[in-house]
């Protein structure tokens, strides 16, 4: 009898399929490969069909927002699927959103004017039919359409990580804290929080409030107002310290990045926006070659003055995840504009000075470069993490940038959501078994409805997910956090 339901299933799944098919016309099965031609979808914007005969494509992907091409594609069997947008770039590097039911799950990207594929792996899709498309952000490609086929099973080790810091002997507390979050890694993923007023700054309030009463796991600070030339400028220089001290001592983790204001000699206006490209001169290329050497000597300056920031919170007992030179390969901070080789060399410097001249055995390392070309090697990085910010209330697992991240290092790494717009849903986090070792939500608008409000504004994560992320077993929030201060003696 149950030989026969079986039989019974099976023939109606594939007849559900090609009556999809059928009513669809736009996907085809090829073994366990479906295609879908772009051509057949729906256009929007300025995109049109291009080319001719058996050979059309899609093209006109010109203003962000606007354009898009949909189409229907029709899923017979639940599972995880690579999704391949087949695509070529009209010029030079191109990213775009690729949308699975209206929601952004991953970028396609290109850099290649003939046609080729950018895969997003392990997609989880249930049985129906859904609507998949490329919407714009860089825009300017031709799309040929997609193919979809089951994913592979993920690696057993996924969620196994080295003992070895890249400190050498780490601080007691760095050591306790690294070594409980591998055992943790892949089981619970720590909520996380930027918020550059501290523990009772308006973020982590807003989180407070729309929780009952919790506080994030990992708290956000930035090392910018730190940067000599901020110093020199006026800027509040001594909060994030104070802040970061407090927290581990009320048992939070913290993390710090340095959005590092350029030297003043290049800083154009406003000044205190001199860490992006376009508000310096500081060309990272010419220093790290050795044709700007004041540019160097205050380059080292900097490094200096923030070394003696990091000291304090290894003489106050705090490890730290630091994750300098973040989101380099974008271009937009000047420690990215001049390419590789010179953010590299920076990097190197960097951790060297920190490591051996300063001894700051309490830095857990975050690489958080974004292109996997730019990794600086598995001696230099502790954790991987990535920035995301997917839209308006997507709460997907974002899986196709996760697996990519495992893949980069030479051995496991910790794969981290560095930064985020949207929290994730533990519930497809979990399901889809690709498990961030934390989130940490940006601050500002992602939280807040403006700054003079501690109330979410739900405009990229409503209350009733806070609440429930905050609310899962699997998701670790402060109160939840083991106490990782050395005991005397260690």
């Amino acid at each position: 009898m149950k030989s026969s339901m079986k039989s019974i299933c099976g023939i109606a799944a594939a007849v559900m399929t090609l009556l999809f098919i059928i009513l669809s016309g736009t996907a085809e099965e090829t073994g366990e490969t479906m295609l879908v031609e772009a051509e057949t979808g729906e256009l929007k914007g300025h995109t049109a069909v291009a080319g001719n005969g058996g050979n059309q494509w899609v093209e006109g992907f010109k203003t962000a927002g606007e354009d898009s091409v949909s189409v229907e594609v029709p899923v017979s069997r639940e599972g995880f699927y690579d999704i391949a947008v087949i695509q070529a770039s009209q010029g030079g590097h191109k990213e775009n959103p690729v949308l699975l039911d209206g929601q952004n799950i991953g970028s396609a990207v290109t850099d290649e004017t003939t046609f080729g594929k950018s895969v997003l792996e392990h997609i989880w899709l249930s049985a129906g039919m859904h609507t998949l498309g490329v919407g714009t952000s860089w825009g300017h490609i031709r799309l040929d359409g997609f193919e979809l086929k089951p994913s592979a099973a993920l690696p057993e080790d996924l969620y196994t990580v080295p003992e070895k810091m890249c400190v050498g002997e780490a601080s007691p507390e760095a050591r306790k804290l690294y070594d409980w979050l591998r055992e943790c890694y892949g089981k619970k993923i720590l909520s996380g929080q930027q918020c550059a007023g501290g523990m009772y700054g308006m973020e982590n309030q807003a989180i407070w409030r729309a929780t009952g009463g919790d506080y994030p796991a990992v708290l956000g600070l930035d090392m910018i107002d730190y940067s000599p030339s901020r110093v020199e400028h006026g800027g509040e220089s001594d909060k994030a310290v104070p802040y970061a001290v407090e927290y581990w001592n009320q048992g939070g983790i913290v993390t710090f990045c340095w959005h590092w204001n350029a030297p003043s000699p290049y800083l154009k206006e406003p000044w205190y926006s001199g860490f992006y490209t376009e508000h310096t001169s500081f060309n990272l290329g010419r220093v790290m070659n050795g044709e700007d050497e004041e540019g160097y000597r205050l380059l080292n300056r900097d490094i200096d003055a923030v070394a003696a920031q990091l000291l304090r919170l290894k003489e106050a007992g705090v490890p730290v995840l630091w994750r300098p030179l973040h989101e380099a390969s974008g271009g937009w901070f000047w420690w990215g504009a001049s390419g590789k080789e010179a953010y590299l060399k920076l990097y190197h410097l960097l951790f060297d000075r920190l490591t051996h001249e300063y001894g700051l055995n309490n830095l857990i390392w975050i690489w958080n470069g974004q292109d996997p070309e730019w990794y600086p090697g598995d001696d230099e990085v502790d954790m991987i993490g990535i920035d995301i910010y997917p839209g308006e209330r997507v709460y997907d697992s974002q899986s196709a940038s996760f697996i990519p991240l495992t893949r980069i290092a030479g051995e496991r790494k910790m794969i981290v959501l560095s930064e985020n717009g949207c929290i994730p849903d533990p519930e497809r986090v979990f399901r889809d078994g690709t498990v961030w070792g934390y989130w940490c939500t940006w601050g500002g608008e992602f939280v807040l409805r403006n700054t003079k409000f501690n109330k979410p504004s739900e405009q990229y994560t409503e209350s009733d997910m806070i609440r429930k992320a905050y609310s899962d077993m699997r998701v670790v929030t402060r109160k939840d956090l083991p106490d990782f201060r050395a005991a005397d003696g260690d």
